[in-house]
């Protein structure tokens, strides 16, 4: 409401000047100039008045801006008579203002999207029913119904077997994304498909798309350090300004040069260009998938040297995927897949639950186990199908089967070993890694291209395993074995080379993440403490979002100072021609607010970026 109103008020300002202007204007050409120079002056002052409380809050907070040279330059313009300038000054100041309104509109209109969508409510099961309930009162473990074209309340994990969201709104995907039983799901997905069951896992205040609005909201608020630093050139354009309207008075005696002068000058809109174009960047990147936290971290961004990676999580995908079955007995691969599998449903181990759903992806049907045990950190026991089966480390399955372990081949540095006995003899291996994500190679390849000079690694991993895993992408160092206050040094350190972009997705990561200039965290499955010390928060599992995301905050930053170079130099430009009596009043007027408008749709090109955007990854073999 309160943006409603001060719309309004900015129109009204706009029609008085125009209804003015161009009262005055048919009164002149009827004869009666007297009365038309009484209608502009009385046309000028709402504007004049609004622009002088304007300036008084400013100055109230600290801020001097170029407003004060309109305000300069209506009222020396009235002063000495020159009327119609004062009024094409008025017209022009307040369509700019109105102008900036618009502008911001159009380059929030999908953040407010974003916030437009949250969803109040929910279905949930209750004693066979169905129950509205707020979104409140959904707790974790609860059963919800998603109707088609409802909006994901919660994350949460699909219950039915197939669902069909259409996560555009959150990562910019055009095409919906299938999801199997059991498949994470994000909350401000849209379901694109039939009516399907969610068992929430998070509460809706904890959730992806809370927090998400959350950062929006943050974002809208914020104010950039290039809009701060224009705000101090001000002071120096005012001097420039009051220098030249002075010496073209003082030289030649003729107040109305100074008027000119002045009436050039005036920048209505041209500070407006700074902001609306990197506004325009957070909006744009934000339908790439990449949230940027404000216009401070998008113009940090665009400068980054350095980037420093976590490993596990975000340069691999941080959860074991079976790399190959190595059958020791009778029993082919997708029967040992699927008796463990079978077992391990009733285990909540991470290394369980990717067994369970390699075995699904193949289309393994699974059992119920019966009998079940659970060794924590060793292994499982149980019945599956009148088949007595054992799961576990290599060591803990081959002391219950009478067979010494550690005979398997040697695995690389980082693998899980998990084997498999059926009837007590060892049925085979289950080898799983945590892999390198699809398309890290050609990522930061990307990123080189885009002057990124340094690349390090930086993970709480094992040497050995963290070279394994990153053999062949080229970095400029690795760091293993890192405390969450190592990486924090780590991050200091590297500022000598220029600014430093930390990537994680732990609660490790957050010192970090909040010690860099830009900190990235993956948002999709990454802790709640590391998108709340970050900067930027990829809204998608995907790390070659970066690309993008650092595209458009350079191309926005481009695209800012070239509107302020190009408006500010055309202005001195103008001054000057205006000093030597080249340009009247009037006309500096309308030449000024030309290069305003001109400088303020420069700006709005933020919107139409188009960054090189990767190809999405094809799905793994195993659905892990």
């Amino acid at each position: 409401m309160h943006h409603t109103g001060k719309d309004r008020f900015k129109t009204a300002i706009l029609l008085i000047t125009v209804v003015a202007l161009f009262t005055g204007l048919g009164l002149s050409v009827a004869g009666k100039g007297d009365i038309a120079k009484i209608v502009w002056h009385i046309g000028v002052l709402p504007a004049l008045a609004a622009l002088l409380v304007e300036i008084l809050r400013s100055i109230g907070r600290g801020e001097v801006g170029l407003d004060i040279v309109a305000a300069l330059s209506m009222t020396a313009a009235l002063v000495f008579g020159e009327t119609l300038a004062a009024a094409v000054v008025a017209v022009m100041y307040s369509g700019g203002t109105f102008l900036e309104s618009f502008a911001e509109g159009r380059a929030r209109r999908e953040m407010h999207g974003l916030l437009s969508r949250v969803p109040r409510t929910a279905t949930r099961h209750r004693n066979g029913g169905l129950d509205e309930v707020p979104l409140d009162e959904i707790a974790p473990g609860d059963r919800l119904l998603i109707r088609q074209g409802d909006v994901v309340p919660v994350d949460g994990t699909t219950a039915s077997d197939t669902a069909f969201l259409d996560t555009s709104a959150l990562t910019g995907e055009s095409l919906p994304r299938r999801l199997a039983r059991g498949a994470e799901a994000m909350s401000g997905s849209t379901n694109a498909g039939e009516a399907f069951d969610l068992t929430a896992t998070r509460r809706a205040a904890e959730s992806t798309y809370a927090g998400i609005v959350r950062l929006v909201e943050a974002a809208q608020r914020s104010k950039a350090p290039m809009s701060r630093l224009a705000d101090r050139w001000s002071l120096g354009f005012l001097a420039v300004t009051v220098a030249i309207a002075f010496a073209a008075w003082w030289f030649t005696g003729d107040p109305i040069r100074a008027v000119a002068v002045l009436v050039v000058a005036t920048p209505c809109p041209l500070i407006l260009a700074v902001p609306v174009a990197l506004v325009a960047g957070l909006s744009r990147a934000a339908h790439f998938g990449v949230l940027i936290k404000g216009a401070g971290p998008l113009e940090t961004m665009a400068r980054i040297r350095t980037l420093i990676l976590d490993k596990t999580g975000t340069l691999t995908d941080g959860r074991p995927q079976i790399v190959s079955i190595d059958s020791a007995g009778s029993l082919g691969e997708d029967e040992i897949l699927r008796l463990a599998a079978a077992l391990d449903q009733a285990s909540k181990h991470p290394v369980a639950q990717a067994i369970v759903a390699a075995a699904k992806a193949r289309g393994l049907t699974l059992p119920v186990p019966s009998e079940v045990a659970e060794i924590p950190g060793e292994g499982v026991l149980g019945s599956v199908a009148g088949r007595a089966v054992i799961v576990g480390g290599d060591g803990f399955v081959a002391s219950r089967v009478g067979r010494p372990s550690g005979d398997h081949p040697a695995m690389a540095a980082g693998s899980v070993l998990v084997a498999v006995a059926v009837d007590g003899h060892m049925a085979g291996h289950l080898v799983m890694s945590d892999p390198l994500r699809e398309g890290a190679g050609a990522m930061l390849a990307g990123l080189r291209n885009k002057g990124i000079g340094r690349i390090l690694l930086a993970t709480g991993d094992r040497t050995e395993v963290a070279e394994r895993v990153t053999e062949g992408l080229g970095l400029d160092g690795l760091r293993a074995g890192l405390t969450p206050d190592q990486k924090v040094l780590l991050v200091l350190t590297e500022r000598k080379n220029g600014p430093v972009m930390m990537v994680g997705d732990g609660v490790n990561d957050a010192p970090a993440l909040a010690a860099a200039d830009v900190g990235v965290a993956m948002g999709a499955r990454g802790a709640a403490a590391s998108a709340e010390a970050s900067d930027v928060v990829l809204l998608v599992d995907r790390i070659d979002r970066l690309g993008p995301g650092i595209e458009i905050a350079r191309a926005s930053r481009r695209i800012a100072v070239e509107s302020v170079v190009a408006g500010i130099g055309l202005s001195v430009l103008g001054m000057i021609a205006a000093a030597f009596g080249y340009i009247t009043p009037v006309q500096g007027a309308l030449l000024q607010e030309v290069i305003d408008v001109a400088v303020i749709l420069n700006a709005l090109r933020a919107l139409r970026i188009a960054p090189h955007e990767p190809a999405a990854p094809a799905p793994l073999a195993t659905g892990a």
